[in-house]
């Protein structure tokens, strides 16, 4: 592996963009400064003014390997990964088999250290009958638990509430993390009924409306407290569920203690809502589904003052010949690793939000709430991975299906703006350079859990 120098740079360091040079070795951020000196053997890349920033880490993926490989598998998810400037991902359990017990994580585990190009994380599943496997799943390094879902999704893992509440005292009891899809299964099933005669394109939000996702988060939240267990919601995007959280965290910053549990936000919950249903139609079908106007304006608002801690694309691929059918059995999902990064640098771009608070939200925060940081991950800092992107803030280009890497073959971000990465580095390797992938497959490192690294003597930290 060549030592290199990133010169004509800029980053984003004390609060403000700064001219910088930057030297890596042996995979390590090793200098910061200016006018840097490297011996004639080294490689020097030369960012033109470009800014370097930390790469992305997409803790919500769903790389269908094993048991749906038609879709995507390790290989080509982690190649649409890199491009579009994530270098690390946590996969998430409703594979076939799901990642339920030894035998399942192990298989998982097996191909994606034989295919994945960049480094990931596994979590492990929860359903009725496999709460006693969650120790093992522990000790073996998944990352965390779940997403526990409270409602059917792909893979059929949603769980009762019985069942819910066993698994998060487990969780507790492990000192683990539960990640949940909060949305309330009763009340989706009752609307289906009531709307079975409906046949618009937005069928879709209507059965899963905001309400589902409120009555499931507030449940959530009560267990959360009692059993004082950390968790993380998945994919929030109404209204009702951000103001429930803004006050939880509210409450616990005045009584000077830290929340239990942090949440993420999708980039299409973000930038798509209900007046795409008629484009989208059943492309635009995911869980939860496409809001309105005045949730996406409570997310734009968490996502800048703190409420939402970390974005993640639920990259959830399916062939466009299963996408297209009637809204009512097209699976639910849609592509988002390679845009995840475009679509926020574009949103820094149109002052959406601060420079500074994308890099939190894309890097800093994944790293810190998943326990990467102390495996090196999430900072552009002397000692951490060069996990790095250069990218220039002023290319934004239009997102086309036909430039992303993902099996799916189409995005619901079709004609939208985006900023891809120049180059994307992989712990001080050069994955992607413009319109190539430059990394084999199998180079990707399993980032072990805490359950694991605690087996083998690591002491997590405060």
């Amino acid at each position: 592996m060549p030592d290199i120098l990133i010169k004509n740079t800029r980053i984003y360091y004390n609060d403000s963009l700064q001219p910088a040079e930057i030297i890596i070795e042996r995979g390590k951020i090793t200098k910061i400064g200016r006018d840097l000196r490297v011996s004639s053997s080294d490689m020097i890349i030369d960012a033109e003014g470009a800014l370097t920033l930390p790469a992305g880490i997409d803790v919500h993926v769903h790389f269908r390997e094993p048991g749906m490989t038609a879709k995507e598998n390790w290989y080509t998810g982690s190649c649409a990964a890199a491009a579009g400037g994530i270098t690390t991902v946590i996969d998430q359990p409703n594979t076939i088999p799901p990642t339920t017990d030894r035998r399942s994580f192990e298989q998982k585990l097996k191909l994606a250290r034989k295919k994945s190009i960049i480094d990931f994380g596994i979590n492990g599943g929860v359903m009725a009958g496999n709460i006693d496997k969650l120790d093992e799943l522990w000790k073996l390094g998944v990352t965390a638990f779940g997403e526990i879902f409270m409602a059917e999704s792909t893979g059929g893992l949603n769980v009762n509430e019985e069942t819910f509440e066993e698994a998060l005292a487990e969780i507790k009891r492990l000192g683990a993390i539960a990640t949940i899809h909060a949305e309330d299964e009763k009340l989706h099933l009752e609307l289906e009924e009531l709307f079975k005669g409906y046949f618009s394109p937005d069928y879709h939000s209507k059965v899963r409306p905001n309400e589902c996702e409120a009555a499931a988060v507030q449940r959530a939240l009560e267990l959360i407290s009692r059993l004082k267990v950390r968790s993380h919601f998945c994919h929030i995007s109404t209204l009702e569920a951000i103001g429930m959280i803004r006050k939880e965290k509210y409450l616990a910053t005045k009584e000077k203690r830290k929340p239990l549990f942090t949440c993420e936000v999708t980039p299409h919950h973000l930038f798509l809502s209900m007046r795409d249903w008629e484009r989208l139609r059943s492309f635009g079908k995911m869980n939860p589904p496409l809001r309105g106007s005045h949730s996406i304006k409570a997310l734009v608002n968490g996502m800048n003052d703190g409420t939402i801690d970390m974005i993640a694309s639920d990259h959830a691929p399916h062939l466009e010949s299963e996408k297209d059918a009637d809204i009512r059995f097209a699976p639910s999902g849609v592509p988002g690793v390679e845009t995840l990064m475009p679509l926020m640098i574009a949103a820094v771009r149109k002052n959406i939000l601060p420079l500074k608070q994308m890099i939190k939200l894309t890097s800093w925060n994944p790293a810190k709430v998943f326990g990467l940081d102390s495996q090196a991950k999430g900072r552009l800092e002397v000692g951490f991975d060069a996990d790095l992107i250069i990218v220039n803030p002023r290319n934004l280009q239009p997102i086309k299906a036909e430039m992303l890497h993902s099996k799916a073959g189409w995005t619901p971000f079709d004609g939208m703006d985006g900023v891809f990465p120049q180059y994307t580095l992989s712990r001080g390797e050069i994955i992607w350079i413009e319109e190539s992938i430059e990394a084999g497959s199998g180079r990707g490192k399993f980032l072990e859990g805490n359950g694991k690294r605690s087996e083998e003597g690591f002491e997590e930290t405060d």
